[in-house]
C-alpha cells in the first residue's frame, strides 16, 4: 500500500464509482479497479460493495477513508513546505461568513492583492458548519466563522466583534409589535447559518416561535424582504448601517449579552500554515484590529 494507492482509493470512495474516478484521475477505469483490487488482497479486506449505480464503502472502507484523507493531506503540506520559501505565492484559498466578506474584508483583499500579485487568492462563501467542514476536509486553508467553535482538530483566533441587531421593516418602531403578531416570520441564510441560530435563540428565550423560515441566499435577498415586512432577521449592525441610513429598514437593539459575537478564523492544526496564509492575516489584523464590547 502506498500513496497512490490511496488518492485511488479516496477518489472511488468519494465520487462514488470507478469510471468517475478514472475521469478525475486521468486513468481508465480498468486501472482504477486493478488498484482497488490489489489494495484490497494487501488488506485482506473487501472496502467496497460493487452494485449497478456504482460502488459503496463496506464497514472496512469506512474506516481506512479518514486515514487516507489525513495521507493525502500530510503529502500535500509536505510540497507545499518544501516549494514555501517565505515569499508568498501559489494558490490560498479562504473561506468566509458572507456577512464577514462584505463588510470587513473588501479593503483586505484589495491591498493583499496589490501587495502580492504572485498568490492566486480565492475566497468562497458559505454558513459557519459549511466552512467549518471544509476546513476540515482540507478544501479551505483558514475560514472566517463565528465563535467559539471549540473543535479539538481546529485552531481558532478571534479576528473580529460584531454587534447584532434585530432588523425589521421601517414601518416597525417597537420590537413587541412584530413579535406580537399571530406568525412570526424569520428571513435567513441557509441551515447552518450561526446568525440564524442565535435568532432562533432569542425568539426563544421571549416566548416566541418563529411559525416560518423563509431561506436567501444573498444578504440583498434578506434585506429586501425584511425591508417589505415578510419578516425580521439578525445580522451585524454595521452592515445594515446603509440600509437603515437610506430607510429601507428599522434596527432594534439587544442586550449586549446576546448582542455581541466574535468572528473567528480557524484553521487545521495538524495542517501547515503557508507564507501566504500568514501574510494574509498579518494583514486583517492591521488593517482591522479587534474592538472590544461595549
Amino acid at each position: 500500500m502506498d500513496a497512490g494507492d490511496l488518492r485511488v482509493f479516496e477518489a472511488v470512495a468519494r465520487l462514488g464509482g470507478m469510471n468517475r474516478a478514472a475521469a478525475e484521475l486521468h486513468t481508465v477505469q480498468s486501472n482504477v479497479t486493478a488498484r482497488i483490487q490489489q489494495l484490497e488482497v494487501e488488506l485482506g479486506s473487501a472496502l467496497f460493495q460493487r452494485n449497478n449505480r456504482g460502488v459503496l464503502l463496506t464497514p472496512a472502507g469506512r474506516r481506512l477513508l479518514p486515514y487516507a484523507g489525513r495521507i493525502a493531506s500530510l503529502i500535500a503540506d509536505a510540497k507545499r513546505a518544501v516549494a514555501d520559501d517565505g515569499n508568498p505565492k501559489g494558490p490560498l484559498v479562504i473561506g468566509s461568513l458572507e456577512t464577514t466578506a462584505g463588510l470587513r474584508l473588501p479593503g483586505v483583499l484589495a491591498d493583499f492583492a496589490e501587495r502580492y500579485p504572485e498568490v492566486d487568492l480565492e475566497l468562497a462563501t458559505g454558513t459557519t458548519c459549511e466552512l467549518i467542514e471544509s476546513v476540515l476536509a482540507h478544501r479551505l486553508e483558514g475560514a472566517f466563522v463565528c465563535g467559539p467553535v471549540h473543535h479539538p482538530e481546529l485552531d481558532e483566533q478571534r479576528m473580529f466583534r460584531e454587534e447584532l441587531v434585530i432588523v425589521t421593516a421601517r414601518t416597525v418602531h417597537r420590537l413587541d409589535d412584530i413579535l406580537g403578531r399571530p406568525e412570526v416570520k424569520i428571513i435567513v441564510f441557509r441551515a447552518g447559518c450561526s446568525y440564524r441560530q442565535r435568532l432562533e435563540n432569542l425568539l426563544t428565550t421571549r416566548g416566541v416561535v418563529a411559525t416560518r423560515v423563509l431561506q436567501f441566499a444573498t444578504l440583498e435577498g434578506i434585506l429586501g424582504c425584511v425591508g417589505a415586512d415578510v419578516g425580521l432577521t439578525l445580522l451585524p449592525k454595521a452592515i445594515v448601517a446603509m440600509a437603515r441610513d437610506q430607510g429601507r429598514i428599522a434596527v432594534h437593539e439587544i442586550a449586549p449579552a446576546d448582542a455581541w459575537v466574535d468572528t473567528v478564523l480557524i484553521r487545521r492544526r495538524d495542517a501547515y500554515t503557508s507564507s501566504a496564509l500568514t501574510a494574509f492575516l498579518d494583514l486583517t489584523r492591521d488593517r482591522l484590529p479587534v474592538q472590544a464590547a461595549a
